[in-house]
C-alpha cells in the first residue's frame, strides 16, 4: 500500500506516492492517483516536499531521495540517464537515445519520459527537442516552461 499526499506548489497541485521507504509517484494535479494508496503524509514524503520546496526557491539543484521508479528496463535506463542531466541544462531526447544505447530511439525516449512516475524529481522537463524547442511536458507545456525558467535552462518557446 502506497502513503499519497497532495501538496501545493508554483506548479500548482502535486501528489506525491512513496512505498516501503521509497519515492514512487510525482505527478500534477489529483486525478492521476496511483491505485492501492492511502492519503497519508509520512516522514519520506515531508523530506520530499521540503526539497522541492527548496528546489522551487533556487536554493536546491540536486535531490536526495530513495527512489524506486516502476517500468520497463528501457524506461528505467532512460530515467537513469534523465537524472544524470544537470541543472539548468536541456538536452534532446536524440541525446538520451544516443546515451542509452539506442541512437534510433528518440521517439522511444520521448515515450519513456512521458510514462516518467517521478517527475521533477527525475528531470523529464531537461529534454527539448533537437533544434531547441520544447515538444511536451505530461504535466502540460506551460509547467515545463516554469521549470525551466526556474533552473534558468536554455530553451525556445
Amino acid at each position: 500500500m502506497k502513503n499519497l499526499f497532495y501538496y501545493e506548489t508554483i506548479v500548482g497541485t502535486i501528489g506525491i506516492a512513496e512505498e516501503n521507504g521509497f519515492l514512487t509517484d510525482l505527478f500534477f494535479g489529483e486525478e492521476n492517483a496511483p491505485e492501492n494508496s492511502v492519503q497519508k503524509e509520512s516522514p519520506l514524503l515531508k523530506e520530499a516536499v521540503r526539497q522541492l520546496k527548496e528546489y522551487f526557491t533556487g536554493s536546491r539543484k540536486n535531490f536526495d531521495l530513495p527512489l524506486a521508479p516502476q517500468g520497463t528496463d528501457f524506461q528505467k535506463r532512460d530515467w537513469k540517464a534523465l537524472q544524470e542531466i544537470p541543472y539548468g541544462a536541456t538536452v534532446s531526447y536524440l541525446d538520451i537515445a544516443q546515451k542509452i544505447g539506442c541512437p534510433k530511439g528518440a521517439r522511444a525516449v520521448g515515450l519513456a519520459n512521458n510514462r516518467n512516475p517521478i517527475s521533477i524529481i527525475i528531470p523529464c522537463h531537461r529534454v527539448i527537442g533537437k533544434n531547441g524547442k520544447l515538444v511536451g511536458y505530461g504535466g502540460g507545456v506551460d509547467k515545463k516552461i516554469k521549470l525551466l525558467e526556474l533552473e534558468g535552462a536554455a530553451f525556445k518557446k
